[in-house]
């Protein structure tokens, strides 16, 4: 059985672009957890029943996943 895509807020892209950048520009481990923390809040607001949890870790692993796509691009 094939799942709906979820669907995000408006914006929610560009917030996570935003997010992303400043990650990798901040100057100290502490200034990026913060930075994926928040956008770890703001993902795991829209998972669904069974999905599974979001940790921190998946979040730096999705900035430096899409950070190698956009620099091939």
């Amino acid at each position: 059985m094939t799942r709906k895509p979820i669907e995000l807020p408006l914006g929610s892209g560009q917030k996570f672009v935003a997010d992303m950048r400043a990650y990798f520009a901040a100057e100290t481990e502490l200034k990026k957890d913060e930075i994926a923390a928040r956008q770890l809040h703001r993902l795991s607001q829209h998972l669904r029943p069974g999905d599974k949890k979001l940790r921190l870790s998946d979040v730096r692993k999705m900035f430096e996943l899409l950070r190698d796509e956009m620099d091939g691009q």
